[in-house]
């Protein structure tokens, strides 16, 4: 189901979109549900694709690694100091 939505804007604001718009050979309707949609997903924070793309970047590198029970020692040796 789509819903109609109105928004007004002062004449300047709305040219400067409709000459965004027809820059982009779009209409002004299609342009402002893009940007919607921008914004939308930037505010949802990092997208599945971005999420993705870092972990094939991380899993790109070898990193050194122990178990897990090594690894928290030197967790907690790094709190405590050398003396510990």
């Amino acid at each position: 189901m789509t819903k109609r939505l109105q928004v007004l804007l002062p004449d300047t604001k709305l040219r400067d979109i409709q000459r965004l718009a027809r820059s982009r050979r779009m209409t002004t309707a299609e342009w402002v549900r893009q940007a919607l949609r921008v914004e939308r997903e930037q505010e949802a924070g990092t997208t599945a694709a971005d999420k993705l793309a870092a972990v094939r970047r991380a899993s790109a590198h070898a990193f050194p690694t122990a178990g897990i029970d090594p690894m928290l020692d030197e967790i907690e040796r790094g709190y405590t100091g050398p003396d510990a």
